[in-house]
């Protein structure tokens, strides 16, 4: 039987303009999130995600925090970490924090673990960049053995070993779902693939077909494993308005604010509207009308074989009022849409 499709919000809690043009305080956007996710869970959506970030222009450092304040007020819709940097975190306090939010959520949580795009946690938490790799690698193997609710025995470099250690909570029932992110190496489907976790692909730019062999790769790796089939999930930016040229126009100055922001410090150069348009036609950007992007939502799950598709709603400065506007299109009008057009 063909699992049936998720869909999906993810935020990373950035920084907004109030109603007075000017910022908002991150207490105020964390709170803003919290009603996000809320709304979410009234529309009947299945996942809302929140991102882990150490900077400026994001809110949000603690997700699972943030969750748990979002779990006590919602009943159904899952809730998870979108993504949780493995690398410069405790694996233990992972799953602890994580473990403790599905006994608060009664079953309800996931998480995402993932080597992050951003590098501020490293020196933050006082890890060095060169073990990038290394310190996923090593954490991950612990975390997967953690995810078996027994007592651990592991050895590694980057951490203290355990001996027949035991770790509470343990999960009520079943398995903490893992996911693994990937943002398009070879090497980190694999992996997923050898650790028997979901895959997660952060499809952010770029004609989404062509993460299509990826999944492959990851189904392939699967059988030489001997794994089970497993979930695919793709994760990707967009937003919702009542018409095309709304959506359009209301993202593209906050968008591109945002991507230059970030791009500064990475070599972009400024982004350019026709850049901004073709991503919406071509690309990873699900920009438009409910029906236009149901459409596009629609051919991508098609295209990579996905069970859960994930929205990145936020985007920069983007008011609240109008990412409340947008999940309510999404979970009222697209959502039933893109379950039409698979159907």
């Amino acid at each position: 039987m063909t699992q049936a499709l998720e869909l999906g919000l993810d935020t990373f809690g950035d920084v907004t303009r109030g109603a007075d043009g000017e910022l908002k305080s991150h207490a105020q956007v964390i709170r803003d999130v919290i009603e996000e996710a809320v709304l979410a869970d009234q529309l009947g959506l299945d996942f809302f995600g929140v991102g882990e970030h150490h900077r400026a222009d994001f809110a949000v450092s603690a997700p699972d925090v943030v969750l748990a304040a979002i779990a006590g007020q919602t009943t159904r819709i899952h809730l998870g970490s979108a993504v949780t940097v493995l690398s410069s975190d405790e694996p233990v306090r992972v799953y602890q924090r994580f473990s403790t939010l599905d006994a608060a959520s009664n079953g309800r949580a996931e998480v995402i673990l993932g080597r992050g795009s951003f590098t501020e946690s490293f020196p933050l938490f006082g890890y060095a960049l060169d073990q990038y790799d290394k310190l996923f690698s090593e954490k991950l193997d612990l975390f997967v053995q953690l995810l078996r609710n027994e007592p651990v025995t592991w050895q590694g470099e980057t951490r203290a070993a355990l001996n027949n250690q035991s770790v509470y909570p343990p999960i009520e029932h079943g398995t903490l779902k893992t996911w693994i992110g990937v943002g398009g190496s070879p090497e980190s489907v694999v992996r997923a693939a050898h650790f028997g976790l979901p895959l997660m692909l952060a499809i952010i730019g770029g004609d989404p077909r062509r993460f299509a062999p990826y999944a492959e790769l990851y189904r392939n790796a699967l059988a030489e494993f001997g794994k089970p089939v497993l979930p695919i999930g793709v994760h990707s930016p967009g937003y919702i308005a009542d018409t095309d040229e709304q959506a359009r126009e209301e993202m593209w100055p906050d968008y591109k604010c945002m991507h230059d922001q970030i791009g500064a410090s990475r070599g972009w150069p400024p982004l350019q509207r026709a850049q901004f348009d073709r991503e919406i036609t071509h690309g990873s950007l699900y920009v438009g009308a409910p029906e236009t992007v149901a459409r596009k939502i629609a051919a991508t799950v098609k295209e990579i074989g996905a069970t859960r598709f994930d929205l990145k709603y936020s985007a920069g400065m983007l008011p609240h009022d109008k990412l409340m506007h947008c999940i309510e299109l999404y979970g009222g009008k697209v959502m039933p849409m893109v379950r039409e057009l698979l159907a």
